[in-house]
């Protein structure tokens, strides 16, 4: 799909979204001295009174935030962006510099400054075409410190050229991690609410707690005092300058919307107002909201109401200020639904919600809009096409993030998987891919995957299990027809008891079987893999053409693991296969069908100040040209190194390129010994370049295992290394 024409001047947000979960990877490394305190520590290792203190604090001396805003776009560098863009961007943080200077400008200046320069930054394209970088589900996601992300039941906005996510920490997301064998029925005590940011929606970095346990709302109450705070979303208010957050909450016995507002996007959030109804409505408060923002700028509630839950609702934000939700106008009735979200591609409207059923997971209930009005008419409901087989990657609706790349449009899905009485709750995000290359929008269930947020693009992760509902977790009760599976006769349920403490694993009886057809899977080698006990079965493997493999389980009182490697599929169609053979039946788990050949994608590129990559210096950004947020600069010391971690599908010969630059005064090269997963296998000369802002490639070929891999570049004078901007490793060759 070819990119859609930019938005208006107005617009300060590409995409709005709401709700959940919990962690990821790792981005802009900052020094340990310029870094908030982390919102990571459990409870038990935090004194209450450092835990419910604010975090960043607003300048006195900065009463509209705009200071702070200007110096965050500041760091902007502008090789980085097409001149066209930074023309205009340019001008609008000159005419924000000047205001913030300004000792007598007042809010409603200093309010339109603030909006002129969100809005340029939002419309910076990138000079280059971006790189991929890796999303897996399935576990629990960190920030770019190694901190476990808190954000469950919020939403990713997008402020200027930057993503922010917001959610609740809740007490029990603590335990969860801690302990995700067990069910932690209503742990729900409100701790915080924490922000992210992040340019690559991959990774996350910890800003500030825009909201604690002592933050002030109404009727002399405290946020410790509320029952429940949760489906959250942010709104910027382009009148006021400020950045309005609506919540669920309970407070006092009353239920309503709770309305938050901050300077900044990290700034601490105050008390804006409490309201109980949203007229049209039928109750007070309401049954799951997220927050989206159109691209005209305009901002609305998506919600239902709390009791029942069987009518959807788009009330708009009063434009002045964001304080107060508008009346609703009514969108669906029918039956009850939950995590009520809304998103916009190739310019309709799509609602989407889950069964109502206790934070249970679902298939995806979808309304499209018949009109251009996100608050006009409806289709009838229909099933999102790929939620179908796993229960929407056993989740229940999220939220959603739009991203409308130079190449195409893709649409992020972020399910909540909250269900901690099922044993696979309150930390979890599951994020997957949407787009729409016919009459609908298509849900893509991947546990791994790969994202270009400057082209738009995405493609299928190399761990990727191809294997829907392997872990027998998408129905959360015992059934006789498990989700994702067709039984073939005999007994089948979801018996109670998994491998590794997992709340459920397949049983199929004696000369009883299932089966999942798989569509679409590329050619390739493939790994069959699964744990089993009880008495013998086998798991068959069916190709397009109809070759098979059988995985053997023999008889086993405990749980083992069973893999059949070297598996040849032709593209097209798979059919995988569970039967039992022995007289008391077997039972199954943690299935998994991965890819093995094909190497790594040409062109992946790991960046030296995203972790896990290890930089023994500090990571930078004053030298223009560099990839990323920043780049290498290394302490000046023998051995002083950078080291990447890669990914290589199987084992064999593979093209490294390093991009660096050396500006030495001296004219010197700089010497680094180039050691692979321990081993030293080669030397490296990376020469003068002339200046720190001139980088050039060094080329070179290294042996690289199948999985995952360290490649070190160790400096061998007392120079240390030159600045390192990446890593770029081809396909493997051997």
């Amino acid at each position: 799909m070819t990119r859609t024409s930019r938005t208006p001047l107005k617009r300060r947000v590409l995409t709005a979204a709401a709700l959940l979960f919990a962690s990821v990877l790792a981005p802009q490394s900052v020094t340990a001295a310029a870094q908030p305190a982390a919102e990571a520590a459990p409870a038990a290792a935090v004194a209450p009174a450092a835990q419910d203190a604010p975090g960043i604090e607003d300048a006195a001396d900065d009463p509209h935030g705009l200071k702070k805003t200007v110096a965050d776009y500041r760091t902007r560098i502008p090789t980085k962006y097409t001149t066209d863009s930074w023309k205009p961007f340019a001008k609008a943080l000159t005419t924000a510099d000047d205001i913030a200077k300004n000792p007598s400008a007042g809010a409603t200046e200093a309010a339109a400054a603030k909006t002129a320069l969100v809005t340029a930054a939002g419309d910076l394209e990138a000079a280059d075409e971006g790189t991929f970088q890796t999303i897996t589900n399935n576990t629990f996601w960190n920030d770019t410190a190694g901190n476990p992300i808190y954000s469950q039941g919020g939403g990713v906005f997008k402020f200027g050229d930057t993503y922010y996510w917001y959610g609740v920490h809740y007490r029990g997301a603590e335990s969860y991690r801690a302990n995700p064998t067990r069910k932690y029925d209503g742990e729900v005590s409100f701790v915080s609410i924490p922000v992210y940011s992040s340019r690559d929606l991959v990774n996350w970095k910890f800003e500030n707690r825009v909201a604690t346990r002592s933050t002030a709302i109404h009727n002399g109450n405290t946020m410790a005092s509320t029952g429940w705070v949760g489906r959250l979303g942010v709104a910027y208010n382009e009148n006021t300058g400020k950045y309005v957050l609506a919540t669920q909450a309970y407070v006092g016995g009353a239920h309503g919307v709770l309305l938050l507002q901050g300077n900044t996007p990290t700034s601490n959030f105050t008390y804006g107002y409490f309201q109980g109804q949203v007229v049209n409505s039928p109750t007070t408060g309401t049954g799951d909201q997220t927050v989206f923002t159109d691209e005209d700028g305009k901002d609305y509630l998506i919600f239902s109401n709390r009791e029942g839950r069987s009518r959807g609702f788009v009330a708009k934000f009063r434009e002045s200020d964001s304080l107060r939700i508008e009346p609703g106008v009514e969108i669906r009735r029918g039956d009850g639904r939950e995590g009520n979200a809304m998103f916009k591609l190739d310019g309709k409207y799509y609602h989407a919600a889950s069964a109502l059923h206790g934070w249970n997971t679902s298939v995806n209930y979808v309304n499209e809009s018949t009109s251009s009005n996100i608050q006009g008419s409806y289709s009838s409901e229909f099933v999102l096409p790929g939620t179908e087989m796993d229960y929407s990657h056993v989740t229940q609706t999220g939220f959603f993030v739009t991203v409308k790349g130079t190449k195409q449009n893709t649409v992020i899905y972020a399910g909540d998987r909250w269900a901690d009485f099922a044993w696979n709750g309150i930390g979890y995000n599951q994020w997957v891919p949407i787009t729409k290359t016919g009459a609908r929008p298509q849900f893509h269930s991947v546990s791994q995957w790969q994202f270009n947020i400057t082209t738009g693009e995405w493609r299928v992760g190399p761990e990727n299990n191809y294997i829907l509902n392997p872990d027998i977790q998408a129905d959360r009760i015992i059934v006789s027809s498990v989700r994702g599976w067709r039984n073939l006769g005999g007994s089948v349920t979801n018996v109670n008891g998994g491998v590794n403490g997992s709340r459920f694993a397949l049983q199929v009886s004696n000369s009883g079987g299932v089966e999942q057809r798989i569509e679409s899977m590329p050619a390739g080698t493939y790994t069959l893999s699964s744990h089993a006990r009880g008495s013998a079965g086998q798991v068959v493997i069916t190709g397009a053409n109809g070759s098979q493999r059988t995985l053997s389980i023999p008889s086993s009182s405990g749980w083992a693991k069973r893999e059949l490697t070297g598996i040849a599929l032709p593209s097209g169609a798979a059919t995988v296969t569970v039967r039992a053979s022995g007289s008391g039946g077997v039972i199954v788990d943690q299935l998994s069908l991965v890819r093995t050949d094909g190497g790594t994608p040409t062109g992946q590129r790991y960046e030296a100040e995203t972790a896990p990559a290890v930089c023994q210096g500090t990571i930078d950004s004053n030298q223009a040209g560099f990839s990323g947020t920043g780049f290498c600069n290394g302490t000046a010391a023998v051995g002083a190194y950078a080291q990447f971690t890669v990914d290589a599908a199987q084992a064999g010969a593979a093209a490294l390129a390093v991009r660096f630059a050396n500006g030495a005064s001296s004219g010197a090269a700089r010497p680094a010994n180039v050691v692979v997963n321990g081993s030293t296998v080669g030397t490296v000369s990376f020469e003068a370049t002339g200046a720190w802002t001139t980088w050039s490639t060094k080329s070179l070929t290294a042996a690289l295992n199948a999985g995952s891999n360290t490649v070190r570049l160790e400096p061998t004078a007392a120079d240390g290394l030159p600045n390192v901007d990446y890593l770029d490793v081809g396909v493997v060759t051997g």
